[in-house]
């Protein structure tokens, strides 16, 4: 009985924690890209999109104007 309990509730547990902390990770992230623009120009680049500066500007005013909601 225990042997199949045990297991599944450690999964759980698991699959929750990494979801918390992939979460709290990609928070940062954000956060951190706000403050560099070279990180929001390599990101895009990654995606198949050049921006120009006046894009560059534009971009970081929607993430300075997001909220970051905090749980």
């Amino acid at each position: 009985m225990w042997n199949i309990i045990i297991p599944i509730v450690t999964l759980i547990a698991g699959v929750a924690g990494g979801f918390f902390i992939g979460v709290f990770y990609l928070r940062k992230q954000l956060e951190k890209m706000q403050n560099d623009p070279e990180m929001i120009q390599k990101m895009a680049k990654q995606m198949g999109y050049n921006l120009n500066k006046q894009q560059m500007n534009r971009a970081q005013q929607m993430m300075k104007n997001q909220k970051m909601p905090r749980r």
